[in-house]
């Protein structure tokens, strides 16, 4: 009885999410798909076939570089005068894990999402990287059902808080900038690690941690770990004032 609530509840998750997105589904399947963790889908559970569920790293992946284009696009015609380096700088704070997070919270995938009974127990619906990656894969599957002109409107509509927020002060180099900044306070090189590496060997993501010396240490996630350090770096850059 429990396990049918928890589908129903579900179900009409998924119902809501779709309403959000404004998409109907020509193949409801590629939303079932963006919407499966690899948790669910590396044969931890299997549906009525008896098969394992399809999950969402292969949509992630495409969904990543449809984000970039919109982006991209999007950026192309609101800042005209922008340089490449500031252009890049407001690309990577719109497409980042936190962005993606915060753009899937607000259409309500978490709730709509299947993940593994573990997963849910240790706060999957909740956790950044989840949402994240389950965002990129919502937008791959709008993009693969209905062209890059849906999946346009579906990201308009999810990343306008995004878009309508300040931009925040970029910088072309972050990793110098958090390095100068760093000796200039006799604090010394900031120093990075790589703490996790999750997905796929073709769509990995990285999470690295960059400390300085009397500053509190944060993380940040990328596609490799040159990715990941500038993210880091910008966001300890960003929490210190400095940018």
């Amino acid at each position: 009885m429990t396990e049918a609530r928890g589908q129903n509840r579900r179900a009409e998750a998924v119902r809501e999410l779709t309403a959000r997105l404004g998409h109907a589904f020509a193949r409801p399947d590629l939303l079932e798909i963006a919407l499966t963790h690899a948790s669910v889908g590396e044969g931890a559970e299997r549906d009525a076939r008896g098969r394992p569920y399809a999950h969402n790293q292969r949509q992630e992946f495409l969904g990543d570089r449809v984000l970039g284009l919109l982006v991209a696009e999007r950026l192309m015609r609101d800042l005209p005068d922008a340089d490449e380096g500031e252009m890049s700088s407001r690309l990577h704070a719109l497409v980042d894990k936190a962005a993606c997070a915060r753009a899937a919270e607000r259409l309500g995938v978490g709730p709509a999402m299947r993940l593994s009974g573990g997963e849910a127990k240790q706060g999957g619906r909740r956790r950044e990287g989840v949402l994240g990656d389950a965002m990129e894969a919502v937008l791959a599957a709008v993009y693969l059902d209905g062209g890059l002109d849906a999946a346009r409107a579906v990201f308009e509509r999810a990343w306008a808080e995004e878009l309508a927020a300040p931009a925040p002060r970029g910088v072309s180099n972050p990793k110098s900038a958090l390095q100068e900044w760093s000796l200039a306070r006799g604090r010394g090189l900031p120093g990075y690690r790589v703490v996790q590496r999750t997905g796929t060997d073709h769509a990995p993501t990285f999470t690295v941690e960059v400390a300085v010396s009397g500053v509190e240490p944060l993380t940040a996630q990328g596609r490799s770990r040159q990715e990941a350090e500038k993210a880091a770096a910008v966001a300890l850059l960003s929490r210190e004032g400095v940018i």
